[in-house]
């Protein structure tokens, strides 16, 4: 369980700074600028998918390891 977890929040950061990164320098990376319910809001989508995998690296390290 630690280890999905570890996994999702890794996912979570790196797609939340891919989409700050697209934001501000206008590469072409991330999932978050193309999911056309978010048109309009990616940095805070970006800045709470950071938050999230925050989050789960926090409860994974909660969990006790096998």
């Amino acid at each position: 369980m630690k280890q999905l977890l570890e996994f999702l929040g890794f996912l979570a950061v790196l797609q939340g700074a891919m989409g700050l990164v697209h934001e501000f320098t206008d590469w072409n990376v991330g999932l978050v600028q193309r999911i056309g319910v978010l048109d309009g809001y990616e940095v805070y989508a970006s800045v709470v998918l950071l938050a999230l995998g925050g989050a789960l690296f926090a409860a994974a390290e909660s969990c006790k390891a096998r």
